[in-house]
Parts: C-alpha cells; sequence; structure tokens
C-alpha cells in the first residue's frame, strides 16, 4: 500500500508542478522510477526521464517541498477527492481514451463515474428549440439510468444538466477550470446543485489562472467519458464540434440534433448528419444504438440507501470497519485516522472505495457520514 500511495503523491507532484504537460508525465510515467522521484536530483530528470533542465528544476524543487499529506487534507477540507490514473476509481472508458488526464479532481458523487454516460453538448446561445431539446434529452436519458455529461457552459450544457438532475441517472459537469471555481458565474446555483446531486470534475490543479485555452482540453474528458456524444444546435465552427470530432477519434458514437438549413446554428449539427452522425428526435434515437449491449437501468441501479442493491454490495474488511464506525456518526479523516490507525494512504483509498458504492458521502470540512 505505501508504494501505491507514493505512486498516486509522485504522479500528483508531476501534474501539479507548472511547466510538466501531458507528454513530459508520460515520460515518467514510462520511467516508472516511483519511490526514487522524491530523491531525484535535476540530473536525474534529465538524464533517466528525458526531460528539459527547466522542467527538471521545477520537479527536483516540487518534490522537495511538497507535502503529500497536506496537500490530501486540504483538499479533503473543500470536499474535493483526488483520483488518479492508478486509482481503481479511475473511470475505465477514459483510461482508454487516447490522453486520458493523469489526476482529476472531484465533488460530488464518486458512482457516477462508474455508470454508463452520454454527452450533450452544443452551442452557448441556442434558439429557444435548442434550449428545449438540450432539457428534454438530459431529462430523459437520466430517466433512463444514464448519466449526462456535459461542460458547465451556458447555453446547451446548462439545459442538459438541468434536465438530468430531474432523473435519477444523474450528471457531470467537466470544468475547464479548478474544480472549486464557477465559470461562468451566472451558472453557480447549477453549479452547488451539481455538486450535491451529481458531480462537478476537472483536471485542472487547484490555483491555476483561468485561461481559454483550457476549455478545449476539457472536450477530450467529456468525449473520453461517455458511450456517445450528441451535439445539439452548433453553429459551423463551433467549439462542440471540437467534441464530436473526438468522441470520433475515440470511436465512440456521434449524435445530432437536426435543425432549420436556414438556421446558423444548425449548420454544424447539420454537417454532421451528412457526414454519418445519427439523426436524434428524441431519446429512444439514442437508446436503440445500446440495445443488447447495455442495460441502463441495472447499471444505475436504485438510488435508495437501503435498497437490495446497495445491501448487496460486498465490502472488505477495511471497508467494512469504517461503515461501522460511521453508523455510529459522521467522523473526519482525522478521527477515522485515530480510530482505525490505518495509514492515511490505505485510509483515503478506504473511503474512495465506500464512496462509490454508495455506503458513504462525503462534506466539507472532510466529514464523513453514512447514505
Amino acid at each position: 500500500m505505501n508504494e501505491t500511495k507514493k505512486k498516486n503523491d509522485a504522479l500528483i507532484t508531476l501534474h501539479e508542478t507548472p511547466g510538466i504537460g501531458w507528454q513530459s508525465i508520460r515520460k515518467a510515467v514510462e520511467c516508472g522510477q516511483w519511490t526514487a522521484y522524491e530523491r531525484y536530483a535535476v540530473e536525474a530528470w534529465v538524464s533517466a526521464v528525458g526531460l528539459k533542465p527547466e522542467q527538471a528544476r521545477a520537479l527536483a524543487n516540487a518534490f522537495a517541498t511538497v507535502d503529500p499529506l497536506a496537500r490530501q487534507q486540504a483538499a479533503s477540507l473543500k470536499g474535493v477527492t483526488l483520483i488518479t490514473y492508478f486509482d481503481e476509481a479511475y473511470p475505465d472508458l477514459l483510461r482508454q481514451s487516447p490522453q486520458p488526464p493523469w489526476v482529476v479532481y472531484a465533488i460530488g458523487r464518486l458512482d457516477l463515474l462508474q455508470k454508463h454516460s452520454i454527452a450533450i453538448v452544443g452551442t452557448r446561445n441556442p434558439t429557444s428549440y435548442g434550449r428545449k431539446t438540450a432539457s428534454m434529452l438530459g431529462r430523459e436519458l437520466s430517466e433512463s439510468g444514464i448519466t449526462v455529461v456535459s461542460g458547465l457552459a451556458r447555453g446547451v450544457d446548462a439545459m442538459a444538466h438541468e434536465g438530468a438532475l430531474n432523473g435519477h441517472g444523474g450528471t457531470i459537469a467537466v470544468l475547464g477550470t479548478p474544480v472549486e471555481r464557477v465559470y461562468p458565474a451566472e451558472n453557480r446555483f447549477l453549479y452547488d446543485r451539481i455538486a450535491k446531486q451529481g458531480l462537478i470534475l476537472s483536471e485542472v490543479p487547484p490555483g491555476t489562472p483561468f485561461h481559454p485555452g483550457l476549455f478545449p482540453l476539457r472536450n477530450r474528458i467529456i468525449a473520453g467519458l461517455s458511450l456517445g456524444t450528441v451535439v445539439v444546435e452548433a453553429a459551423e465552427r463551433s467549439g462542440s464540434l471540437i467534441t464530436a470530432d473526438q468522441a470520433l477519434e475515440m470511436s465512440r458514437d456521434v449524435f445530432a440534433v437536426p435543425g432549420p438549413v436556414s438556421s446558423p446554428k444548425s449548420a454544424g449539427t447539420n454537417g454532421l448528419i451528412r457526414q454519418g452522425a445519427k439523426l436524434v428526435g428524441t431519446c429512444r434515437d439514442i437508446l436503440e444504438e445500446y440495445e443488447g449491449r447495455y442495460d441502463f437501468l441495472d447499471s444505475t441501479g436504485s438510488e435508495q440507501p437501503n435498497s437490495a442493491v446497495e445491501t448487496d454490495i460486498s465490502l472488505t474488511e477495511e471497508e467494512a470497519f469504517i461503515y461501522r464506525l460511521l453508523q455510529d456518526e459522521a467522523r473526519t479523516t482525522d478521527e477515522l485516522h485515530e480510530l482505525t490507525s490505518f495509514p492515511f494512504g490505505l485510509l483515503h483509498s478506504v473511503l474512495i472505495n465506500l464512496t462509490i458504492k454508495r455506503k458513504i458521502e462525503q462534506h466539507p470540512g472532510s466529514i464523513y457520514s453514512v447514505l
């Protein structure tokens, strides 16, 4: 367990060090000297991993100064869970994508990462037709037990999230900002609802300044989490078409809602249909693509904590121990650590697993309670 924790801690440090991009982290992953990285000098980062001198200096300094335990505690106090590429909680579909994020930051229902998902994206300035369609599809997909993934942008994204919150499939908002920062500010209320009822997700490290270039990058995560992507109203050069292209590159399905040929906001979706995307008028048009392959309602199950689905989930010895402690009363991570003497790495893993199994939930202040 200690080696696994070192591996995750090192990966998070790599991810959060400014100037260290995805490809540079890949080199460190391939090198694989996880237990040695904290002792690497600048020369070792250059010779063994193949990084540039300025990157090597940044990492040598980061590993010498970062306190992984303090970092974990700071995240827990904000209700944020860090999930690395190596964690069991990391979604399989996203791991299969060409450039999966090495670390994601999450607030809310981690169990949604294990559910079947469909993405809904589109213009930030939809017509009344586009708003109604996005909301309808979000609601109907969620009612069918499917998690709706989108980007919390104004317009189609917001309407899809709102529709999905009315069903039991849930919704995931993938941000282009740090997970605790709301953008746009007008979606604050929606953000708060998703944090409570769904999942907020981002690969952007905390404290990262706002940058427009981060938003196209998050599109690959939206596509990577999803079995397919639905585009609702998109102009000919809309950013939503980037998400559709990325879905195609991942061999995922692409769906498009048709619109009037005279509407510029439907030029992109009508173009996708001409190129072979499946035309979507109702949720049934999406579901029929997966008949015989997935049982969406069974994949979601009941959300009631005392249902047969929940009570049948087997717990490991460590999970059962923590669960019994939390049945007595809500407790903080520090209290659980003191009561169990579990190393913080093991305790963190057990708490993530119990959250995924919908046995417990996390609250701000690093407090956990049973559902």
